[in-house]
């Protein structure tokens, strides 16, 4: 009890100094010497992209609920995307499925293709091939991603990222800690288990701890689960579906606010390799 109240009153403490931080060290810094909409601009992008993060890693310690067996992680280490269905196959047969599927491979997040994705937004231009922003699982952000555009609109668009992991590696830990700590990529030619992570975009949003610009998710993920794997089992790309549960969930806030009911729908690819 004296444990919580202390833990309790540290988040506190942290809130504070964050506020303290923002508004009378940056803001009023910043307000002094430029314009007054360049002060507020600047400060934001202190408050979002740098400050906050860190501090809700640093609460997220000081909680000790720090554990992810159920969620992909974002680059500023917060809860990101539930974990919600697994495919059984080699590369070959997971690209052939989805381009079956009328799904585009997700361009490489990079320069040139960040802007590209910008100009599409913006202007509500079709990019089928629109690149994500980085998840991470297994110590490393996802070897592949896949996506199918909503009105041929790049702001709304069913979307799965997806990272291999051994079956070997797979059959032994799943369902335990170790399941959720290996960092190996296995090769590109080797039958592995693809465990994904699929959501809707449905817009532009900040995120709710740290008020970065990026997509808005539909908050049901369930419903993402069932309609990936309803279009695998419709055009026959996978065999029967086992659902498994993906263990224990974070408690503290996420990044974005998600249902689910913490299972994975797991399946074998049943499409030939192309």
């Amino acid at each position: 009890m004296v444990m919580r109240f202390l833990q309790r009153l540290a988040i506190f403490g942290l809130g504070v100094f964050c506020v303290w931080l923002i508004v009378f060290v940056v803001f009023e810094t910043a307000d002094r010497r430029l314009p007054w909409i360049l002060a507020l601009s600047i400060t934001y992008g202190f408050a979002a992209y740098i400050v906050l993060p860190r501090a809700i890693r640093l609460g997220l310690k000081i909680l000790q609920h720090k554990r992810v067996p159920s969620y992909t992680i974002t680059g500023d280490g917060l809860p990101g995307d539930p974990v919600n269905v697994a495919l059984v196959g080699t590369l070959q047969q997971l690209r052939s499925a989805f381009r079956i599927l009328g799904w585009s491979e997700a361009d490489r997040l990079g320069l040139a293709s960040s802007w590209g994705m910008i100009r599409a937004f913006v202007f509500n231009s079709p990019y089928p091939t629109a690149p994500f922003s980085t998840l991470y699982l297994f110590g490393r952000g996802q070897d592949i991603g896949f996506q199918k555009a909503i009105d041929n609109s790049p702001r709304k668009r069913h979307h799965i990222r997806f990272w291999a992991l051994s079956l070997t590696r797979a059959q032994a830990t799943w369902g335990a800690a170790d399941f959720w700590l290996n960092t190996d990529r296995p090769p590109d030619n080797e039958r592995v288990m693809w465990v994904g992570a699929g959501t809707r975009d449905i817009g532009l949003s900040l995120t709710r701890l740290t008020f970065q610009i990026t997509h808005a998710t539909d908050s049901d993920t369930n419903a993402e689960r069932d309609h990936i794997v309803a279009e695998l089992m419709k055009s026959r790309m996978i065999d029967a579906v086992e659902v498994y549960r993906s263990g224990q969930g974070i408690v503290t806030a996420h990044v974005n606010h998600y249902i689910t009911d913490g299972e994975i729908a797991l399946a074998h690819l049943v499409v030939h390799d192309a």
